[in-house]
C-alpha cells in the first residue's frame, strides 16, 4: 500500500468484494466492488467520515463540512449551498475564463512552463475568490498554494501509517507540515478579520459571517466554523481541480487524435473567443476529455469511513469502530466496468455511453448526500480552463519517458514540466504574446514558481 499503492489496490479485487488489509498496526477492509460502495456511501449513519484519512483531516481542516460528522453534515450544506447553486456557478463563469487567459497570455514558443504550479495558482485564485472574493489577495494566494504543497506531502503518508507518534517527532517534514497548517489558519483569520470591519461581500463568507450573526434560534455559527469551512474548502477547491487539468494536459499530449478533436470543437464552439456559461452545454467532447480524464486519473482516489455501530457488509460482520477503504482508483480501473481500463478514452461518455458505467462505478465526486459540494463548480472551471488554454495552446511532453503519476494525498502529476507552441491553426491565427523564447529565458511561466516541484513526491518524500 505504502511503496506501488495503485498495483496494490488493483490486484485486490481478485480477493473478493471485500478484503481484509493493514494499515500500520491497524486491521481494515477495502470495498471492491461499486454496488457494495453506493451501500456504504448512502448510509451516512452508519458509514460515518472517519478512520485515519479523516482523523487527519480533521487536525488540518477542522470540523467543516468536508470532515464533519454524520451529525453536523445536513446543517452545514444547508447553510453552504445558496454559494454553489447552478446559477452562482454559472454567473462565476467569466470570471473563470479571464483567470485562465490570464495565466497563459504571456507563454511564449519553445516555453517549459510548470504545468503542476500554473493549475494550482489557477484553481487557489478561483476558488478563493468564490470563497472570499478578493479579501484573500494575489501574495497571500501564492502563500497558500506553497503551504499546500507541504500539506499534501505529509497527508498520504499519515494515512497509510497512522502510528501518531511517528509525526510527533520534531523532524524537518514534520515541522514543514504544522508550520504549513497554521500558516493557512492564520491567512484565513487574517482574511475574516479584515472583513469583519469592511462591507458586506456576495460570497460565501458573507453568507457565513451572517449566519453567525443571526438571533432566529438556529445553532450558532462560532468563528472556529468559519474558519474550519473556508480552510476546508479552499484547500480541497484548489488541489483536487488542478490535480485533474494537469493530468488531462498530460493525457493529451500522449493522444495526438484525442486532442484534434477537442481542438476542432473548442474552435467550432468558441470562435477564438472566451468561453462563457452558454458555451458549457455545447462544448461536449471537452467535458468527456474531462470525464475520462477523473476516470483514468481521479484526483481523489482513495477514502476511508469508520463503522458507528456493528454491522454487516459482503457477508461480514463489522464492529463498531472498523476502518472502511474505498478507492475510486480502483473502481475505475476495473475491466468488468470500462473495458481497457489503461486506456483513455474520452469516447466512452458520449451519447450512448452509461452516464457512470456498469453499477455506478464513476465516482470521482462521491456519492449519496456526502458528495462533493462543489462538483458543478469544479467541472466548469475545469471546461473553462482546458477550452481556454486549448483554444490557444499546445502543450508538449520534453523528450523523454514521461513519468506516470504518483498518489499522494491526491493522485496526479506534481512536477510536470511541459513545452507550450502557439496554435497557429485556431481561429484568429497564433495565440497571443506567443513570441518564441529568448535564448537563456527562464523555464517557468511568469509567476509561476517550482512549489509542485517542492513537494513532488507525497509517498517517498512525505
Amino acid at each position: 500500500m505504502f511503496r506501488r499503492p495503485l498495483e496494490f489496490l488493483n490486484s485486490l479485487p481478485e480477493q473478493g468484494d471485500l478484503v481484509e488489509i493493514r494499515l500500520g498496526p491497524q486491521r481494515a477492509w477495502m470495498v471492491c466492488h461499486p454496488e457494495l460502495v453506493h451501500l456504504m456511501l448512502r448510509d451516512t449513519r452508519t458509514f460515518d467520515k472517519g478512520g485515519p484519512q479523516y482523523e487527519r483531516l480533521r487536525a488540518l481542516m477542522g470540523n467543516g463540512v468536508v470532515t464533519c460528522p454524520h451529525g453536523e453534515h445536513r446543517r452545514q450544506r444547508r447553510m453552504l449551498q445558496p454559494t454553489f447553486r447552478p446559477s452562482r456557478v454559472a454567473a462565476q463563469t467569466d470570471l473563470m475564463a479571464r483567470e485562465a487567459e490570464a495565466l497563459c497570455r504571456d507563454w511564449r514558443d519553445g516555453q517549459k512552463v510548470d504545468v503542476s504550479a500554473a493549475t494550482l495558482t489557477l484553481t487557489t485564485r478561483l476558488i478563493s475568490r468564490l470563497l472570499l472574493s478578493d479579501s484573500l489577495g494575489p501574495a497571500a494566494a501564492d502563500e497558500v498554494r506553497h503551504c499546500l504543497a507541504a500539506i499534501v506531502r505529509g497527508l498520504f503518508v499519515r494515512t497509510v501509517v497512522p502510528v501518531d507518534v511517528l509525526f510527533r517527532l520534531p523532524t524537518p517534514a514534520n515541522r514543514r507540515y504544522r508550520r504549513a497548517v497554521e500558516r493557512v489558519r492564520e491567512l484565513i483569520d487574517a482574511a475574516v478579520a479584515e472583513r469583519r470591519v469592511g462591507a458586506p461581500r456576495d460570497d460565501l463568507l458573507g453568507l457565513l459571517l451572517t449566519a453567525a450573526a443571526a438571533e432566529d434560534g438556529t445553532p450558532p455559527v462560532t468563528d472556529r466554523e468559519v474558519q474550519d469551512q473556508l480552510v476546508s474548502l479552499l484547500l480541497t477547491g484548489s488541489e483536487s481541480p488542478s490535480m485533474c487539468l494537469a493530468s488531462v494536459f498530460g493525457l493529451l499530449a500522449q493522444h495526438p487524435e484525442v486532442e484534434r478533436r477537442l481542438h476542432a470543437e473548442v474552435d467550432t464552439v468558441l470562435g477564438g473567443r472566451l468561453p462563457d456559461a452558454d458555451d458549457l452545454p455545447r462544448l461536449v467532447y471537452t467535458r468527456s476529455v474531462l470525464t475520462e480524464t477523473l476516470r483514468h486519473s481521479p484526483p481523489g482516489w482513495l477514502f476511508t469511513r469508520v463503522t458507528t455501530r456493528e454491522t454487516e457488509l459482503a457477508g461480514r460482520r463489522l464492529p463498531r469502530g472498523t476502518t472502511v477503504l474505498y478507492s475510486p482508483y480502483l473502481l475505475h480501473h476495473d475491466p468488468e466496468s470500462f473495458p481497457e481500463p489503461d486506456r483513455f478514452l474520452p469516447e466512452r461518455w458520449l451519447e450512448g455511453g452509461a452516464a457512470a458505467g456498469p453499477h455506478g462505478a464513476l465516482i470521482p465526486f462521491a456519492a449519496g448526500n456526502r458528495k462533493c459540494i462543489g462538483d458543478l463548480f469544479s467541472m466548469a472551471e475545469m471546461t473553462v480552463a482546458l477550452a481556454t488554454i486549448a483554444g490557444r495552446w499546445r502543450l508538449r511532453h520534453p523528450t523523454g519517458r514521461v513519468a506516470p503519476p504518483r498518489p499522494g494525498a491526491t493522485l496526479g502529476p506534481r512536477s510536470l514540466t511541459m513545452i507550450c507552441a502557439p496554435r497557429a491553426d485556431a481561429p484568429g491565427g497564433t495565440a497571443p504574446h506567443a513570441v518564441a523564447a529568448a535564448p537563456g529565458a527562464a523555464p517557468a511561466a511568469p509567476g509561476v514558481d517550482k512549489s509542485r516541484r517542492d513537494g513532488d513526491d507525497g509517498v517517498h518524500h512525505a
